[in-house]
C-alpha cells in the first residue's frame, strides 16, 4: 500500500508534513511545516493527520488573506485612533446630565421624603437617595479626571515602551485590516507607538474642549488626516470573486460560457495582485495601472509552466527576471482588459463604483498585422508536404512531419482546405452538421448556423450566414466526403471534431498547426497560423475587384438576420454569393496532387 504524502517516521515516531507554498516561504522563513503525530502506530498517526494538515492549510489562506502593513496603513491608524478618541469624547459628552435632569433628580428626593419614603432614621436610605444625585454633579469631573489619569498613563508607557494600554485598540485595527502584523515584532511595536500618541494628542484636545477651548489642533507631526486609504476588507458575501460570481450569473451581455470562464480566469489574475479581501470600491485607476504593467511583464503560459508553480503574479513577473520567458502580447494584454472591463462596468451600472476604471487603458494595437496570409509558395510547400500526402501516423503531431503512408482525411485535413476557399473561421467549419451543407437551386451551400442538432455557437448574430462550396473544394472531393459520411448513417460534417473543456471548437488541431508550420520550417516566431487561410481568401477577393463592405458578409461580419438564420435565400442574393465565392483564386497554387488523393471517410 503507497505511503500517506503527508506522513513521515522519524525514530519511530510519526510526524505531520506539509511543504509551505511558494509566496508564503518569506513569511514563515521555511519550506515545510513538520508536526509530531505523538504516535508510533500508523493507522492511529493517520487518523491525527488530517486535522493537522486541514489547520494547516485554513491558516495559509488566513495568511494569504493578510497584507503587509504599509505607510498609507500607519497614517490611516493614526488619523482615525485620534479621531475615535475625540468622538468618544463627544459621544460621552452627549450623555452626560443636563442642569434639567439634575434639577429633577433632586426634586424627585424632596417629595420622597416629604412622602415619608426616606427619613432619617433610615441611614441607608437616605444615603442611597443621594448617591445618584451625588454622581449626576460630579460626572463631568469624574470623566475629565479619568481622562487625564490616561494622558499621563500612555505617556508614561510612551517613553518607557510599554504597550498594554494600547494593544486592545491596535489589535482590533490589525485584525479589521487584516494586516501582516505579528504581536511583538518591529511593525506591532511601531503601530502601538503611533497610536499611542495618537490618543495622547486626542487626550489633550479632549481636556481642552472640557475648558470651551474648541480650537486646538494636533501638535505632534504624526498626526495629521491621511490622503491613502486603508487596507481593510471587503464585507462578507462582496468579495471582488464573490461579485464577479452574481455578474456572470447574470451574464448582462449573454456572452458564451468559454468566454464567461475566461474573464473569470482575468479577473482572478487581478484579485491575485490586490488580493482576495480587496473591497470592490477599492478599484480604481492606479490598481489597474498597477496591473497592466505587470501584465505588461506576465510571460505567455505562467500558471502552466513549472518554474513559476506555487508562484502569484508579482511573484512569477519578478522571478522571470532570471527565467527570460517570453512575455504576453499587447493583444492578449488587451484580452485580459476587456474581460475585466466588461465586469467593471457591470460594478458601475449596479453602484459598486463610481466609473469603469479600466475604460480607456487599453493598450494602442500594432498597425502590423499579427496574422498574416500564406504566400503561394509557402502554400506550395504546406499542401507538399507530409500532413498532406502522407505522414507516419496521425495520432500524435510529432509524427505529422515524418513522411509515410498514413493520410489525414478528417477535419484536420479539410478545414485549411474550406478556409482557404470561403474565409470561414475553424471552429464554423469544425462544427457544421451535414444538414448544413447542403444542394440549393443547383448550387452547393454551406450553412453556417446555430440551428440543427448537435452543440453549435457562433461569434456573433452576423456569423450566421450561408456561403456556397467553391468548386475547388468540389473537385478535392468534398462531396464525395459528404454522401460517404451520411451513407454511414453520420449527422455531422466531422465527426471526430471535438471542443474542449472550454467549450472551443478543435482547439488542439489550432495550436498543434502553426506547430506542425514551424517544424517544416514555413514558420518562425509569429505570423502564420489556421487563420492564415482566412486572411488569404479576404486578401483573394481584394485582388477580384472587391471591396472589403462588398465581401464583408461572407467572412461573418455584418449584423444578423432572420434570412442568415435559417439560410434561405433569394435566387439573386445567392446567385451574387456563388459570384463571390468563385473569385476567390490563387494563381500557381499547386493542389491537383490532392485532387487525386483519396478524400472519403474520416482518418481511423
Amino acid at each position: 500500500m503507497a505511503r500517506v504524502t503527508y506522513l513521515e517516521r522519524r525514530n519511530a515516531t510519526y510526524y505531520a508534513r506539509l511543504d509551505v507554498p511558494h509566496d508564503l516561504v518569506g513569511h514563515y522563513g521555511t519550506t515545510t511545516r513538520k508536526k509530531s503525530l505523538r504516535s508510533k502506530d500508523e493507522n492511529e498517526a493517520k487518523k491525527r493527520l488530517w486535522p493537522v494538515i486541514e489547520g494547516w492549510r485554513a491558516e495559509f489562506e488566513e495568511v494569504r488573506a493578510r497584507r503587509e502593513i504599509t505607510s498609507d496603513d500607519r497614517a490611516i491608524a493614526v488619523w482615525q485612533h485620534y479621531e475615535a478618541t475625540i468622538d468618544d469624547y463627544d459621544r460621552k459628552q452627549r450623555s452626560m446630565p443636563t442642569p434639567q435632569q439634575m434639577d429633577a433628580e433632586l426634586d424627585q428626593i424632596y417629595r420622597q421624603i416629604d412622602m415619608g419614603e426616606i427619613t432619617s432614621e433610615n441611614f441607608l436610605g437616605m444615603i442611597n437617595a443621594y448617591t445618584g444625585y451625588e454622581l449626576m454633579l460630579r460626572a463631568r469631573t469624574d470623566d475629565t479626571n479619568l481622562r487625564a489619569r490616561r494622558l499621563k498613563a500612555l505617556k508614561s508607557a510612551l517613553t518607557a515602551g510599554d504597550a498594554k494600554l494600547i494593544e486592545p485598540a491596535v489589535k482590533k485595527f490589525v485584525a479589521q485590516h487584516r494586516l501582516l502584523v505579528d504581536a511583538g515584532s518591529d511593525e506591532y511595536r511601531e503601530l502601538c507607538s503611533l497610536m499611542t500618541r495618537a490618543e495622547i494628542e486626542g487626550l489633550q484636545r479632549t481636556l481642552e474642549r472640557d475648558t470651551g477651548d474648541f480650537s486646538g489642533a494636533p501638535k505632534d507631526p504624526i498626526v495629521k488626516p491621511a490622503s491613502g486609504r486603508a487596507r481593510e476588507a471587503a464585507a462578507p458575501g462582496e468579495t471582488i470573486m464573490e461579485l464577479f460570481e452574481r455578474y456572470a450569473r447574470e451574464n448582462p451581455n449573454q456572452i458564451k460560457s468559454d468566454t464567461l470562464a475566461q474573464a473569470r480566469r482575468d479577473v482572478g489574475l487581478f484579485v491575485e495582485y490586490v488580493g482576495s479581501t480587496c473591497p470592490v470600491h477599492q478599484i480604481d485607476k492606479k490598481a489597474v495601472r498597477e496591473w497592466k504593467a505587470l501584465l505588461l511583464q506576465y510571460p505567455v503560459k505562467a500558471s502552466e509552466t513549472k518554474v513559476f508553480d506555487g508562484m502569484k503574479l508579482a511573484q512569477i513577473v519578478k522571478h522571470n527576471e532570471t527565467a527570460k520567458k517570453p512575455t504576453i502580447s499587447t493583444a492578449t494584454v488587451n484580452r485580459y482588459l476587456s474581460g475585466f472591463s466588461a465586469f467593471c462596468t457591470w460594478l458601475t451600472n449596479h453602484g459598486y463604483l463610481p466609473v469603469n476604471p479600466a475604460a480607456d487603458m487599453f493598450l494602442r494595437k500594432s498597425k502590423d498585422k499579427t496574422t498574416k496570409p500564406f504566400t503561394v509558395e509557402e502554400m506550395n510547400a504546406l499542401f507538399k508536404s507530409p500532413f498532406f500526402v502522407g505522414c507516419q501516423s496521425d495520432e500524435a503531431p510529432r509524427f505529422w512531419s515524418k513522411p509515410g503512408n498514413v493520410q489525414i482525411r478528417d477535419h484536420r485535413y479539410w478545414v485549411p482546405l474550406i478556409m482557404l476557399y470561403s474565409g470561414a473561421r475553424p471552429a464554423e467549419i469544425a462544427q457544421l452538421g451535414l444538414d448544413d451543407v447542403r444542394e440549393d437551386r443547383g448550387h452547393w451551400i454551406m450553412h453556417i448556423t446555430t440551428e440543427g442538432e448537435g452543440d453549435k455557437s457562433v461569434k456573433t448574430d452576423g456569423s450566421m450566414r450561408v456561403v456556397p462550396l467553391h468548386p475547388e473544394l468540389v473537385k478535392l472531393g468534398l462531396l464525395d466526403y459528404h454522401a460517404d459520411l451520411r451513407e454511414r448513417g453520420q449527422k455531422r460534417l466531422f465527426p471526430l471534431a471535438e471542443r474542449n473543456e472550454r467549450g472551443q471548437m478543435i482547439a488542439d488541431f489550432s495550436r498543434d498547426f502553426p506547430r506542425y508550420l514551424t517544424k517544416i520550417g514555413l514558420k518562425e516566431g509569429r505570423g502564420l497560423s489556421l487563420y492564415s487561410f482566412r486572411h488569404g481568401a479576404a486578401d483573394a477577393l481584394r485582388r477580384a475587384g472587391f471591396l472589403d463592405d462588398q465581401f464583408g458578409f461572407i467572412l461573418g461580419h455584418t449584423p444578423g438576420t432572420m434570412t442568415q438564420r435559417y439560410g434561405t435565400l433569394p435566387q439573386g442574393m445567392l446567385e451574387q454569393r456563388v459570384e463571390l465565392v468563385h473569385a476567390i483564386s490563387y494563381p500557381g497554387i499547386m493542389i491537383d496532387h490532392l485532387k487525386a488523393a483519396d478524400g472519403a471517410g474520416e482518418a481511423a
